[in-house]
């Protein structure tokens, strides 16, 4: 009996590990073509290779609705294709990156270390407030602290905090958490991610200093 279910047991680790192993290869893809599209494709077919990298996202959720990491990057790939697309015809897709955010978090607010909480900050932040939008800066600075707890010294986080402290025209704080940003530890699997991420940070950092003279 013992040997039966060491076998069951056995067979079961195996069965999870190739199961991870696949998610982290599809999740891996989705975050490899997300920086190619943001970093290195034309503006103007932007929002067209966003539209069909989209698509493939839906996929993988409606595929594995449980795994929550698929479903921060749906999120986060919706609010991309937004922000490409620009102009009220975004809000349609704001919109539907905010409730994934949201279900992610229900269905697990520490995955890929609190990004679902870094990127819905974002949104808040950057969509307009009522009654065009559902913007709230109180809302934004409230889930951006709140992905900071979860990975204080996280690249993302510390960026999108320094900038909606910028915005909001506290330049030594923001100063602050783009050292932090610039300190960030580089994250191995994403390299192009982190390139492009460094230069924003130092373009942000040029504009805080230049507001503190």
């Amino acid at each position: 009996m013992k040997k039966i279910l060491s076998a069951v047991l056995v067979c079961a680790g195996i069965a999870s590990q190739a199961w991870a192993e696949e998610t982290d290869k599809g999740l891996h893809t989705l975050q490899k073509t997300w920086a190619e599209i943001n970093y290195l494709v034309a503006e103007e077919v932007r929002e067209a290779a966003f539209t069909q990298l989209l698509s493939q996202a839906e996929q993988m959720v409606q595929a594995q609705p449980e795994k929550t990491e698929y479903r921060v990057w749906l999120g986060i790939i919706q609010s991309s294709t937004a922000g490409a697309k620009g102009g009220l015809g975004a809000l349609s897709l704001a919109k539907a990156a905010k409730a994934s955010f949201e279900q992610a978090l229900e269905q697990d607010p520490h995955a890929l270390q609190g990004s679902a909480y870094t990127s819905l900050g974002v949104l808040y932040h950057k969509v307009p407030g009522w009654p065009i939008g559902f913007g709230s800066d109180d809302k934004a600075q409230q889930l951006l602290q709140e992905s900071l707890k979860l990975n204080p010294q996280g690249i993302d986080g510390n960026y999108f905090y320094a900038e909606f402290l910028y915005d909001e025209k506290q330049y030594s704080e923001a100063q602050k958490y783009l050292v932090m940003a610039q300190q960030a530890a580089p994250r191995a699997d994403r390299p192009l991610a982190d390139q492009g991420r460094h230069k924003e940070i130092e373009a942000l950092m040029e504009k805080v200093n230049k507001a503190l003279k």
